[in-house]
């Protein structure tokens, strides 16, 4: 995988602290290995400002400051890791709403090499919009959405823990997509 650039540190770090604070994680021993996919020490998270344009290709403008990204102090470990618990809390309770069915045909998809990263990341959103559609309406939507990619992850990595590093990626990928603003608000709370 490339170098990670600030549009999808957060969501790195974000989901990296979910698998590792999760219960039922089977594949804890391996989650280090992530690391060498280019995970930034938290402080180094770049946040945009609600200005910052989004460019035609999707990604973000980035700040430059004397040829280096601005990034947001107030940001830190211990605010992306108590995030992550509430998070891994609330998938807690969602997890007996993912049928294995689902994972499994997630599974499948990212045992196919043949389909690219988009397709991967187009199944990942179907699945969670199927499942978003069954959780409880007293929680945010994207809150839920949020949830339930990081909920696959650790499902896909227990069932078959050689996925880590696809399903890893592809969920950032996801996430960076999808949720990117609704994280920044979130850690600026």
């Amino acid at each position: 995988m490339e170098q990670i650039n600030g549009s999808v540190q957060m969501e790195h770090m974000l989901l990296y602290t979910f698998l590792e604070v999760s219960s039922d994680c089977r594949f804890r021993e391996q989650l280090p290995s992530l690391q060498s996919l280019g995970t930034v020490p938290v402080a180094n998270v770049c946040l945009y400002d609600d200005d910052v344009e989004l460019q035609t290709d999707g990604n973000r403008s980035g700040h430059l400051q004397n040829g280096e990204l601005v990034f947001d102090p107030a940001v830190n470990e211990e605010v992306v890791r108590i995030i992550a618990a509430q998070l891994a809390e609330i998938g807690d309770q969602f997890d007996k709403e993912i049928k294995a069915r689902v994972v499994n045909d997630l599974v499948q998809h990212f045992l196919n090499e043949n389909l690219s990263g988009e397709e991967i990341t187009r199944h990942m959103s179907a699945a969670v919009e199927g499942l978003a559609r069954a959780i409880p309406s007293d929680v945010e939507q994207e809150k839920a959405m949020l949830v339930l990619a990081m909920l696959l992850t650790k499902k896909i990595a227990n069932t078959m823990p050689s996925l880590l590093h696809r399903v890893f990626s592809a969920t950032v990928n996801y996430i960076s997509q999808q949720l990117h603003n609704y994280i920044v608000r979130m850690l600026r709370e």
